[in-house]
């Protein structure tokens, strides 16, 4: 009966189970925020351009 006190393995459990929530939590929150930004009139192409036309012009922001 010498396998059932055996803790080896127990180590490398948790930190899966660790691993796994975090994974989790990180995936919940990419799907909160895409809906938040997907509602949102976010344009990065446009904005990018703005900076850009007025880097060239010497206009300040």
């Amino acid at each position: 009966m010498k396998f059932l006190k055996d803790e080896a393995g127990q180590g490398a459990a948790e930190y899966i189970l660790l691993f796994g929530g975090v994974i989790v939590i990180a995936i919940v929150a990419l799907l909160i925020y895409r809906a938040y930004f997907s509602k949102s009139d976010l344009n990065a192409a446009q904005d990018i351009s703005e900076v850009r036309q007025n880097a060239r012009s010497g206009a300040s922001i």
